[in-house]
């Protein structure tokens, strides 16, 4: 199969006019081909940029993070996983600059990014953020519940007065 992905990029490169010889272009080390590069590290290494149309990355067995909204619906939530409450998750980030499972400016540049990790790990993110916007919309209903309880009823005449006011400005 190697040798035919090896053959297939000769065609490929060959046919797309002057090009490098493929003996610069292609190396094919360990088992593992490279593209512009010498020291391939993996399957397929490239040094250079790769278009396309689409891609996939296969999770092949990676756990989607639905794991974030378990302990919201009452049920048991993954091992691993603890949602900060939003006040640990302040102080995490006064702390430390980014938000916790994410990697850093610094681990990134000297690991690079593993596509399939990062893109659970925002999703994750994500699906936090969403828990926090549900729960505060949930506080201001209750403050705005509150508020209508205890507003005394001549406030409330001078505040419905005020946007009337408000409203008529606006018309002219």
């Amino acid at each position: 199969m190697k040798k035919i992905l090896v053959i297939f990029l000769g065609v490929l490169i060959g046919g797309c006019g002057p090009s490098q010889s493929m003996a610069t272009l292609i190396t094919v080390k360990d088992q593992k081909i490279g593209i512009d590069t010498k020291n391939p590290d993996e399957l397929l290494t490239v040094n250079g940029g790769i278009h396309a149309k689409e891609v996939r990355v296969d999770l092949d067995g990676a756990l989607a993070p639905d794991y974030v909204f378990d302990q919201y619906n009452g049920q048991a939530t993954h091992p691993n996983y603890s949602r900060l409450s939003i006040e640990q998750l302040q102080a995490y980030v006064k702390k430390y600059g980014h938000l916790p499972g994410v990697p850093t400016h610094e681990m990134l540049s000297s690991n690079g990014l593993d596509l399939k990790k990062f893109s659970l790990t925002l999703l994750e993110k994500i699906e936090e953020l969403t828990l926090y916007l549900i729960e505060q919309q949930n506080q201001i209903e209750i403050l705005q519940n509150t508020l209508e309880v205890h507003v005394p009823s001549h406030w409330k005449n001078s505040t419905d007065k005020s946007a009337e006011n408000t409203e008529e400005k606006v018309e002219n």
